[in-house]
């Protein structure tokens, strides 16, 4: 069975919901075992018994699976079954087969069913939480999503708090049984509240006071609340809620302290966005900048940080391998590649090296991306938005449409003789509208027509600069 097949997927979620089943009901099964003494209706609890009949069965059949299933080892799918056994054999088997041993089968297959029996099967059926390592395992993909991390939080509390509260009502039936003789537990409060004396074997409140009150005790202790309504009475409850208490201060400070990381982490965009453009204000007020030139450097930062979201994609592609860089900027620029006209024909090659030297550039209405006596070092191609073009403040062309070219007609420069040669513009290159574009500068172009010499008579030919912006004479 492949590891990564659809079918090991399913059975891997499905033992995963049995684990989760498992950790809610198998200590509340253990502790609560005398509800039929109390003369309630046992039908839920028959279900439950049919319910971890199927647990037990597939906790074994996953084992099966698991001496059947790939793994990879160095980089290699593992196939070979004797060294798929083995590796199983050295992880996870003891833990897996301590978690399905159906302790209920061989402790009742002898007769017994007498309480003390019931209570050691249940104690031993809690080995089944062994299984929630495996869990946490699976859990750890999902640390880096704030909202995930508090949701398992408050899940995480709610299970200890449960299990604490079949704990501590265990606990209470056992010393009654065993040492006390007076009327004095938490049991005995709740059953004058029903007003019914509390008896071991005689009557009782039923289970679902009896849990629902212990629950509520133990979360008010984990939270330090303590409201007092329901107390320990005895030395060994009182006990156990010391414990019960020191716990819930270290989940108090785990929980609070992972909310703050919550908290900084979602709200560090913000404040690294609100001291940059401090610090811009403070940069614009020490040089005196006037002030057309300073709304236009911080619209220029808002709107750059608005299209980036923050992320710096220099940073990010550094920090990828080289081969990776490539496929990450043949994605990103992946629609400039497929639509425009130019780069039809290029091989996969070319592709991949063109995509490593075009820019993304956004622009906001207003902004101005070349200046009368600008060095022309670039060719820019229009995805989105409507660009102007100005001669002493008239407008002389406007371009809007995708595949629209400007910058300087390489055609007529694309010769050794010639390639040298610096033009500067003529014109005021300007923004109307929010305006993506890609761009590209003339010495990386020309190294990639001069590699790929196929590429390059296929780009001369299919290449028209809507609009030559380049300074006559």
């Amino acid at each position: 069975i492949l590891h990564y097949s659809p079918f090991k997927t399913g059975w891997d979620w499905l033992t995963l919901i049995l684990v989760l089943y498992t950790a809610v009901f198998t200590p509340f099964m253990a502790a609560f075992t005398d509800a039929a003494k109390t003369g309630e209706s046992t039908a839920w609890i028959d279900f439950l018994n049919v319910v971890e009949v199927f647990v037990d069965i597939m906790f074994v059949a996953d084992i099966l699976i698991n001496f059947r299933t790939t793994y990879v080892d160095d980089g290699e799918v593992i196939v070979n079954p004797r060294k798929i056994a083995i590796n199983y054999m050295k992880g996870w088997f003891i833990i897996d087969a301590v978690a399905a041993v159906p302790f209920d089968w061989m402790l009742y297959g002898n007769g017994s069913s007498d309480a003390l029996t019931q209570g050691l099967t249940g104690i031993l059926k809690t080995a089944r939480l062994l299984r929630l390592l495996r869990v946490a395992r699976r859990i750890d993909q999902y640390s880096e999503y704030g909202a995930a991390v508090l949701i398992l939080l408050m899940a995480t509390f709610t299970l200890i708090a449960h299990w604490l509260a079949c704990i501590f009502y265990a606990l209470t039936t056992f010393e009654r049984a065993n040492f006390l003789n007076a009327p004095i537990s938490w049991l005995d409060s709740l059953a004058k509240q029903h007003g019914i004396t509390y008896h071991i074997n005689g009557s009782e409140p039923d289970t679902k006071s009896r849990y629902i009150t212990a629950l509520y005790f133990t979360f008010t202790i984990l939270t330090s609340v303590g409201f007092g309504n329901v107390a320990p009475v005895t030395n060994y409850e009182k006990v156990f809620t010391i414990f019960v208490m020191l716990l819930g201060s270290l989940m108090s400070a785990a929980i609070f302290g992972n909310v703050s990381s919550i908290m900084l982490r979602l709200y560090r965009g913000t404040e690294e966005y609100h001291e940059m453009l401090a610090s811009i204000k403070e940069f614009i007020k020490f040089h005196y900048f006037p002030k057309p030139l300073a709304d236009r450097l911080l619209e220029s930062y808002q709107n750059t940080r608005s299209f980036t979201n923050g992320v710096d994609m220099n940073c990010v592609l550094k920090s990828f391998p080289d081969c990776l860089q490539a496929d990450i900027c043949l994605h990103l620029n992946r629609n400039l590649l497929d639509n425009s006209t130019s780069f039809r024909g290029a091989s996969p090659g070319c592709l991949r090296a063109l995509s490593l030297k075009l820019k993304s550039l956004h622009a906001p209405p207003g902004d101005t991306l070349i200046h009368p006596g600008d060095v022309l070092d670039s060719v820019y191609f229009i995805t989105r938005g409507t660009i102007e073009i100005l001669k002493e403040d008239i407008v002389v062309a406007i371009i809007a449409g995708k595949d629209d070219i400007f910058g300087e007609n390489v055609k007529e420069k694309f010769f050794m003789s010639t390639k040298k040669a610096v033009n500067k513009s003529a014109y005021v290159v300007r923004a109307m509208s929010y305006a993506d574009m890609h761009k590209i500068f003339l010495d990386d172009l020309y190294a990639i027509m001069l590699s790929y010499p196929d590429f390059a008579s296929i780009f001369l030919q299919n290449f028209n600069v809507t609009f030559d912006i380049k300074q006559v004479g």
